[in-house]
C-alpha cells in the first residue's frame, strides 16, 4: 500500500477567501488557490488543474507499464488532460476528464497501440477514482 498526503488551508469565507495548498514532496508549498484562480483566471492552481495533472500522469504511467509489459523498449508518450467543470445540481461537478495522447513507440502495430492505450485508459488508478466521463484520443507519430 502506498500513501501520499497534501494539505490545504482557506482563510476567509467564499469568493473573498484566500487558500494555499501544500503537498507532502513539497512540490506545491502553499500554493495559491480559490475563487480568482479556479474561476477567473488569476495566478495559482485549483482542483481541477491538480485532477488534470494527476490524470495526465497517473494514465501516461500506465500506458509506459502496459508498453513494456507487451515487449516494447523504448518510446516517447506525451498527455494533455482536459478536466472539465460543469454547473450540476445546484452547485458544481466534475463532469469529463479528456485524454490526448501523442506517442512514439518504434515497432508498434496501429491495433496494439490502441489496445493497450485504452487498457491503461481503463486500469489507470486516477480514471477508477473519477466518476464522470473519460475519453481518449489517441496518435502514432512514426
Amino acid at each position: 500500500m502506498t500513501t501520499n498526503t497534501a494539505s490545504a488551508r482557506y482563510s476567509g469565507l467564499g469568493k473573498g477567501g484566500k487558500g494555499a495548498i501544500t503537498t507532502r514532496s513539497g512540490v506545491l508549498s502553499d500554493q495559491p488557490y480559490g475563487f480568482g484562480t479556479r474561476f477567473e483566471g488569476q495566478p495559482g492552481t485549483n482542483p481541477e488543474e491538480l485532477i488534470a495533472a494527476a490524470h495526465a500522469a497517473c494514465f501516461t504511467m500506465a500506458t509506459s507499464f502496459a508498453l513494456a509489459k507487451a515487449g516494447f523498449a523504448d518510446g516517447t508518450l506525451d498527455t494533455q488532460c482536459t478536466v472539465t467543470l460543469d454547473s450540476a445540481d445546484g452547485g458544481f461537478a466534475v463532469t469529463k476528464s479528456a485524454l490526448t495522447l501523442k506517442a512514439s513507440v518504434p515497432g508498434i502495430s496501429a491495433e496494439d497501440f490502441e489496445r493497450l492505450a485504452d487498457e491503461a485508459k481503463a486500469g489507470c488508478p486516477i480514471s477508477k477514482l473519477l466518476n464522470c466521463e473519460i475519453t481518449l484520443e489517441k496518435s502514432l507519430e512514426s
